[in-house]
């Protein structure tokens, strides 16, 4: 059988590698600052009070764990859409499409989201585009939607370098506006008081902390593994691409720890008479600008509708760049037909980028409001995530001596943290998201079975490597279906109970899958082949003689 592996064609166009270190590093931060810090302080408030500031702090600490891994993974294998390929090069093709598809499923879905959050607050301004419950309307709606989808991919498919360019001056207002609420807020208002208003501290009791994160928390942190997307078009990214996850990582939690406690303060206590969760600012979807016109901060509040509008059409500009990598990656890969890896004269994977602009519009009909979108773009992409450390410490016995930039400290105990947070995450996320995401997962191995079925030559399945992603994935399903009720279960398992279960079982699986990893011979014959697309895999990692004995292995 013909290994699974990327044999370059002739006159095959490369990536360019365009992109410097801050237009890299801006790439993870304008993905992590989109709609989420225009509706997550309001939406995690609600849920947890308060203590929604703590639920901010738990949530940077378990992304940040992530982001980690994704340094190390993204300095060794500087890779167009990373996400599929560093599970592939430790445990083969099948668990190589998991990690892709999954991660596809959460990127191709961000920009819709995106598009929906910028329509929403224009919606005060713009009438007739969302109707009171927040939704599309028809055909106005929509169709400006669709518009907005089509500048985004006509952005994507002029060259990389017109993308970054334009990322970057986004990104640069970006953060300037969020740093200057937090400070006109903390210095103009500052109702110390409402932390201990509304019911107190912790009104809804510690579970409400945990649910909170899927309200928009987590989504909110997302992104930071763009500059790992990118990694096939950036200068020098055996630095850049760790500096830039590690250091947009540091910008987004310090903005957001500070919008959370700048909004949560600078509420009028009398709003709180009824408790947190029913707070809410009539006439406007944008809590911040409600807040500063209340305050007589007129300039403030244009200003906040402006970058209500150009914060998540940036971020969906980014995602539909960087979920076109992935499908060009799973088309090099095989997983996928291969047209999908065909670039341009501008060296952009231009079916790629239209397809994830098809997909995305595609995905607005039957979620036409920004919180419809969120809960399962949060869950696929934390599963997604959650992959990387088990390849990372796979990794580190099959290339122990392979050059890492970046080294994850204390990586053997780390990296099962990582794992078992990012499955809390997912538990978190509950039921009624869960079962969707494992029902669209089916469909990705069902369409790289099609694809297997009537592509020559055909893919190797490296079914024992991943023979662990049947108790996963299966596991991880009746755990979230028998969970606490607080999370959607039926409540087999109560809350505190529920969190032990999935750190023992998490552990478990990460321990079987490292045990079921490939032979340290067809590791490095995949990061050799799935690598051809980069300069920097110029220098052979294997020699004859592994070849030769892998190739025996999957005859």
């Amino acid at each position: 059988m013909a290994a699974m592996g990327e044999t370059m064609r002739p006159g095959q166009r490369k990536l360019r590698r365009e992109i410097g270190f801050v237009a890299l590093m801006f790439a993870s931060v304008g993905s992590i600052i989109g709609s989420g810090w225009l509706l997550g302080a309001l939406n995690a408030a609600k849920v947890a009070g308060p203590a929604a500031l703590v639920s901010w702090a738990i949530g940077a600490v378990a992304i940040l764990f992530l982001a980690l891994v994704h340094a190390e993974l993204g300095g060794m294998f500087p890779v167009a859409g990373g996400s599929s390929r560093f599970p592939h090069y430790a445990f083969g093709s099948l668990a190589g499409l998991a990690s892709g598809w999954i991660y596809y499923l959460g990127a191709v879905t961000v920009a819709p989201a995106e598009v929906e959050a910028a329509m929403t607050y224009a919606s005060n301004y713009i009438p007739n585009m969302i109707n009171k419950t927040g939704v599309l309307t028809f055909p106005e709606g929509f169709g400006i939607a669709a518009v907005l989808m089509v500048v985004f991919t006509v952005i994507n498919l002029l060259s990389v370098r017109w993308l970054a360019e334009t990322n970057k001056w986004t990104v640069l207002w970006k953060i300037a506006i969020p740093v200057l609420t937090i400070i006109v807020f903390l210095t103009v208002t500052h109702h110390m008081s409402n932390l201990s208003a509304g019911g107190g501290f912790m009104p809804n009791g510690l579970p409400a902390v945990f649910a909170a994160l899927s309200s928009g928390i987590i989504f909110a942190y997302l992104g930071f593994e763009q500059a790992v997307e990118f990694g096939a078009e950036s200068e020098n990214p055996r630095r850049n691409i760790p500096l830039a996850v590690i250091g947009a990582m540091i910008i987004g939690v310090l903005i957001y720890l500070g919008l959370a406690l700048a909004f949560a303060t600078s509420i009028n206590p009398g709003s709180l008479s009824h408790g947190w969760s029913k707070i809410s600012f009539s006439g406007s979807f944008g809590p911040y600008a409600a807040i500063a016109s209340s305050l007589g901060l007129g300039w403030l509040a244009v200003l906040l509708y402006i970058d209500a509008v150009i914060s998540p059409a940036g971020t969906g500009l980014i995602y539909v760049g960087s979920s076109s990598r992935l499908s060009f990656s799973m088309a090099r890969n095989r997983y996928i037909p291969a047209f999908f890896d065909r670039l341009s004269g501008s060296h952009v994977p231009v079916i790629s980028v239209i397809t994830a602009m098809v997909l995305g519009f595609v995905f607005l009909l039957p979620f036409p409001s920004w919180q419809a979108l969120i809960s399962i773009i949060t869950s696929a992409t934390v599963l997604s995530y959650g992959l990387q450390p088990l390849a990372l410490n796979a990794l580190r016995w099959q290339v122990p001596e392979y050059d890492r930039p970046y080294r994850l400290p204390l990586a053997m105990i780390l990296s099962p943290i990582a794992f078992i947070v990012a499955n809390l995450i997912i538990y978190w996320s509950g039921w009624q998201t869960n079962w969707k995401l494992m029902l669209a997962v089916l469909v990705g191995f069902v369409l790289m079975a099609l694809t297997q079925a009537f592509q020559r030559p055909a893919v190797h399945v490296d079914w024992k490597a991943a023979y662990w992603l049947v108790p996963y994935l299966g596991g991880l399903t009746v755990i979230s279906y028998v969970g606490a009720k607080d999370f959607g279960g039926i409540g087999l398992l109560s809350f505190g109970w529920d969190a032990l279960v999935i750190a023992v079982f998490s552990v478990a699986i990460f321990a079987l899958a490292l045990n079921l990893r490939l032979a340290d011979a067809a590791a490095r014959a995949y990061i050799r082949e799935l690598s051809a697309e980069a300069e920097a895999e110029a220098e052979a990692l294997i020699t004859p003689r592994e070849e030769v004995e892998h190739r025996r292995s999957l005859a």
